[in-house]
């Protein structure tokens, strides 16, 4: 196994940029062996193959997307295909896949670029700014970061420990302070 790290005398600034997001990011070799993977990717692949498999080995189901992708090489050489699959392991548990080449002049043959996607992380990021945007109060987050997460308002009462006509109350104040904020912007 090479690894980009192990070919750098010091730390790049493609490493720290692939570090800092808040995607997994792996880059591959046309076989699978890892050339480089952030914090963030070496934590979705440990969950998706619940720390059962070797360090460094890619899950199937990300895999499956990557051969994918080396497929279409062969069918379409002078295209950039991006391939893109979904894992839904659970309500609280779901990824988004991206597979595209990426030239590296380390490498002589094209890598696979993968990048790994939380979707529930990435709905929450996007309620919690909606959030501020909104000026919802901390109660009302708690709904709208359920209610973004596709919750019904019996579930949301549920795990709330609220009624739903509470849940019904909170919601209606959401989409007025929604509806004011969308005005106040155009």
């Amino acid at each position: 196994m090479h690894t980009v790290t192990s070919t750098l005398k010091q730390p790049s600034l493609l490493q720290a940029l692939l570090e800092g997001f808040i995607d997994g990011v792996l880059i591959l070799t046309d076989q699978g062996e890892w050339i480089h993977a952030n914090d963030r990717a070496r934590r979705i692949c440990n969950q998706l193959t619940q720390g059962l498999a070797q360090p460094d080995r890619v899950p199937q189901e990300i895999w499956r997307t990557c051969q994918g992708l080396i497929g279409s090489l062969k069918r379409y050489p002078q295209t950039a295909v991006t391939f893109e699959d979904e894992i839904i392991t659970g309500k609280t548990v779901s990824y988004r896949i991206r597979a595209q080449w990426l030239n590296l002049e380390l490498w002589q043959h094209p890598c696979l670029l993968i990048t790994l996607e939380d979707q529930v992380q990435s709905i929450q990021s996007t309620a919690i700014a909606e959030g501020q945007q909104y000026q919802l109060t901390p109660r009302e987050l708690d709904v709208w970061l359920r209610y973004r997460a596709s919750y019904t308002y019996k579930e949301i009462a549920t795990e709330l420990y609220i009624t739903h006509n509470t849940v019904k109350k909170h919601m209606k104040n959401i989409f007025a302070k929604r509806q004011m904020a969308i005005a106040i912007a155009d």
